[in-house]
C-alpha cells in the first residue's frame, strides 16, 4: 500500500523547507539590530532563498531524472541541515546571504523530489491522498513558519530558527534513508544536458522575480521584470527546438488540462498567499491585537487545511481533480470578497470563520490540482512536473505581494502603516482584496475550462 517512511520524508521535507521561507520575517528588526544594516539589506536574507529555489527547482529537476532522483533528494537534505547550521554562527550579513542562496538551491532540489518520489511509491489510487498529506504540510510550513519564527526569535533569538531547521533536517534525513524507495527503476541516463536551457531559465526566474519584488519602490524594477519576461519568452521558444530539452513545452502545448492547471495554481497563490500578512494587519493595525494573539487567530487557516487536505485529495482519486479544485478556488473567491467587507467593527468571529473557510478552500484546490497537474505527464517527468508547480507556487506568491506591495503604496504613499489613518489602511485592504478577487475568478475560469484528457 506505499512506504510511509516516504510520505513521512516527504512531509518533514514540505513543511522544512515552506517554514523555513517564512519563518524569518518576524526576525528582520532583530537581523537589522543585529548586523547593523538596513532593513532593505536585512530583507535580502528572505529574497535570496526564494528567489534561489524558484530558478533552481526546474533544472535540479531536470538534474534528478538524470541522474537519480533519490540521490538529489537526499543531498537537498543533507545540504539544506548543513548550511542551515552554518547559519547559526555566521556574524557577517553577506556570507548569510550567501548562505541562504545556496539553501535554495538545496530546497530546490527537494521541491523537484520529494513529490515525485512520494507518488512513484504508491499506486495511482493512493496519489491523491498522499499529495494531500505533503500539500497539508506545505502550507502547514508557508503560514505558521512567521508565527513559530516569532516566537523562537522573541524567547531565544533568531539564531534558535535555524537550530530547529537542523533537527527538522536530521529527521527527514532519517525518514528518507529508512524508506525502500531505489532510484534503479527511475532514473533516465539517456537524458541529456541542456546548460544553454539551463541558464537562461534562471536569468529569467531571478530577472522576473527581482524586477517583481521591487515594483513601487526602485525605477529599475521595471525594465528587470521586463527583461526576465522577455527572456523566459525565449526560453520557451529555445526549448520547443531541443530534442531532449530543460523542459518538454510539449508538457503545455499538447495538453490542456495541464497548462490550465499549472495556470490556476500560479493564480491561486498570487490571489491567496497575502491573506495572512493582509489580514495580521488588519488584527494588529485596526483593532490592536498583539502579534503574538494574531499570529494564534491566523494559525486556524492552516490548521482547517491541514485537517482537510488528506481528505481531499482522496478524493481526487474518485472524482475529477478539476472539479473539486474549482469548487476549492470557488471557495476562495468567495472569502477575498468577504475579506474585502471587512472594518473597525467587524467581529473576531467573522474573521476567524472566512479564516476556516479559506484554509477549506485551500484543501479542496491544492491537492487534486497537484493531482491533476502530475496525472497529465509521464512517470519518466514526474520531477520535471513537480519542479513546474514548484516554480507556479514562488510565483505567484511573488506576484501577489507585488500586488500587494503597489496597492499600499498607491493608497499609503510613503506613510508607515502605523502612521496612516485607520481610513486609509481599511481602503488599501479592501482595495487588494477586491484586486486578488479578480486574480482568483481568473483563476477558477481557468480551473473550470480544463479537461479531463492529458
Amino acid at each position: 500500500m506505499g512506504d510511509r517512511k516516504v510520505l513521512a520524508s516527504a512531509m518533514i521535507t514540505s513543511f522544512m523547507t515552506t517554514f523555513m521561507s517564512s519563518a524569518l520575517n518576524l526576525s528582520i528588526p532583530a537581523l537589522e539590530s543585529f548586523f547593523g544594516v538596513s532593513a532593505a539589506a536585512v530583507g535580502w536574507i528572505v529574497s535570496s532563498y526564494t528567489i534561489s529555489v524558484a530558478a533552481m527547482s526546474l533544472p535540479m529537476g531536470k538534474l534528478a531524472d538524470k541522474t537519480g532522483r533519490r540521490k538529489v533528494f537526499l543531498a537537498g537534505i543533507i545540504g539544506f541541515g548543513i548550511l542551515s547550521a552554518v547559519c547559526i554562527f555566521v556574524t557577517r550579513i553577506g556570507l548569510l546571504i550567501a548562505l541562504r542562496a545556496a539553501a535554495g538551491v538545496c530546497a530546490g532540489m527537494i521541491f523537484s523530489t520529494n513529490n515525485a518520489i512520494l507518488i512513484s511509491s504508491y499506486p495511482s489510487g493512493m496519489r491523491g491522498k498522499v499529495l494531500g498529506y505533503s500539500t497539508a504540510a506545505t502550507y502547514t510550513g508557508l503560514t505558521t513558519g512567521p508565527v513559530i519564527g516569532g516566537f523562537l526569535n522573541s524567547t531565544i533569538g533568531w539564531r534558535s530558527i535555524f537550530a530547529v531547521s537542523v533537527v527538522i533536517s536530521a529527521a527527514a534525513l532519517t525518514a528518507a534513508l529508512r524508506s525502500g524507495y531505489r532510484d534503479s527503476e527511475q532514473e533516465n541516463p539517456h537524458s541529456g544536458n541542456d546548460l544553454v536551457g539551463s541558464l537562461l531559465y534562471i536569468f529569467a526566474i531571478i530577472s522576473s522575480l527581482y524586477g517583481m519584488s521591487k515594483l513601487g519602490s526602485e525605477p529599475a524594477a521595471v525594465p528587470v521584470l521586463a527583461c526576465g519576461l522577455l527572456a523566459l519568452a525565449a526560453f520557451f521558444l529555445y526549448e520547443a527546438r531541443k530534442s531532449d530539452p530543460l523542459m518538454k513545452v510539449s508538457m503545455f502545448s499538447g495538453s490542456r488540462t495541464f497548462t490550465f492547471s499549472c495556470l490556476a495554481a500560479l493564480l491561486n497563490y498570487g490571489a491567496t498567499f497575502a491573506i495572512s500578512y493582509t489580514v495580521s494587519i488588519y488584527l494588529q493595525v485596526i483593532l490592536g491585537i498583539s502579534s503574538a494573539r494574531a499570529g494564534l487567530i491566523l494559525i486556524t487557516m492552516p490548521a482547517v487545511q491541514a485537517l482537510f487536505s488528506p481528505m481531499t485529495g482522496s478524493m481526487s482519486d474518485r472524482i475529477r481533480p478539476g472539479i473539486l479544485a474549482s469548487i476549492g478556488m470557488g471557495i476562495c473567491t468567495c472569502t477575498l470578497l468577504l475579506f474585502s467587507r471587512i472594518g473597525s467593527e467587524t467581529t473576531l468571529v467573522y474573521i476567524i470563520c472566512t479564516l476556516c473557510l479559506t484554509g477549506f478552500g485551500f484543501a479542496l484546490f491544492s491537492s487534486p490540482n497537484t493531482n491533476a497537474i502530475l496525472s497529465c505527464v509521464d512517470r519518466e517527468d514526474y520531477a520535471v512536473a513537480n519542479s513546474i508547480i514548484a516554480t507556479m507556487r514562488t510565483y505567484g506568491q511573488s506576484a501577489g505581494m507585488a500586488v500587494l506591495s503597489i496597492i499600499t503604496s498607491a493608497v499609503l504613499g510613503r506613510n508607515s502603516l502605523e502612521a496612516s489613518p485607520q481610513t486609509d489602511v481599511l481602503a488599501m485592504m479592501h482595495t487588494a482584496f477586491l484586486v486578488f478577487a479578480v486574480l482568483s475568478i481568473a483563476g477558477l475560469l481557468f480551473s473550470l475550462s480544463r479537461d479531463s484528457k492529458k
